[in-house]
């Protein structure tokens, strides 16, 4: 009995401990609720060295112009996005963001963001994406997944499900390893099957909906997004996994929850 008394006790401990720790905050437009157990400073100094170790080791593309491309509808959707911030007296969440946006050589259909605006795209994605509207689409998703802290959001989750909890800097030190993958799986570098997928699929669409709001404040064309996952769904072919094994909503409800937004989208994109 007492055995059982001590571990209920560490166990309430261990929660209130965590509890604590947690800053509780709102994305941006949908105001949803989030848990952010890990401080932006060090989210984005880990981001920073993991960014610059990425490009050391994958090749920057050598086509110009595509890479202008990509930097230029970064920078376009970035302005939108700290216009947004400033209008709505949030600018101070931006703080610390150090944009930066690079086209890689590699086969893969494949682009993410990592926290501070940290922004890589794949040559793979580019006959799909089509146009400069089309890799907009993409652009204005991943910067989504930043600024709504996404990353540390997962992060956490992962902390807490897979490391009992663990403070990052501790996990660091003493699981490496799991920490790398972690914070792979955070940013879209890899998969994984497991409790934490219903999460990553909420975070998927909600980077849809905001994506297409920065797109369309960027001046592009939202209803293009349509198009964009339609090419999509037709390179993968049918092979995707169920939806339920798939850390990504289906091409079907994604495409359905993005005529959906359209018109909320199309307010920020008409005025």
């Amino acid at each position: 009995m007492k055995k059982k008394s001590f571990l209920l006790i560490s166990i309430i401990l261990g929660f209130a401990a965590i509890f604590m720790q947690t800053s509780c905050s709102q994305v941006p437009i949908t105001g949803r609720k989030q848990l952010s157990l890990l401080p932006s400073s060090q989210m984005m100094s880990m981001s920073y060295q993991q960014y610059s170790d990425f490009l050391k080791e994958h090749p920057l593309s050598k086509n110009a112009e595509q890479t202008a491309m990509v930097k230029r509808v970064g920078q376009r959707i970035q302005k939108a996005v700290e216009a947004y911030f400033a209008e709505k007296g949030m600018s101070d969440q931006l703080k610390g963001y150090n944009w930066e946006f690079n086209l890689v050589e590699s086969p893969d259909a494949n682009a993410w963001c990592m926290p501070g605006g940290k922004v890589v795209f794949y040559t793979g994605i580019l006959p799909i994406t089509k146009d400069e509207t089309g890799l907009a689409v993409v652009m204005g998703h991943e910067v989504a997944h930043a600024v709504a802290e996404h990353g540390n959001e997962r992060m956490s989750q992962g902390l807490l499900t897979q490391l009992g909890g663990m403070a990052l800097t501790v996990a660091l030190q003493e699981k490496p390893e799991q920490t790398q993958a972690l914070w792979m799986t955070a940013f879209g570098v890899g998969s994984q099957v497991g409790v934490l997928l219903p999460f990553s699929r909420l975070h998927e669409s909600e980077a849809d909906r905001l994506g297409l709001i920065f797109m369309a404040m960027a001046g592009y064309n939202p209803r293009e997004a349509v198009s964009f996952w339609e090419r999509m769904a037709q390179i993968k072919g049918g092979q995707a996994p169920p939806e339920f094994l798939s850390t990504h909503p289906s091409d079907a409800t994604r495409i359905s929850q993005i005529n959906k937004w359209l018109p909320e989208a199309l307010q920020y994109y008409n005025r």
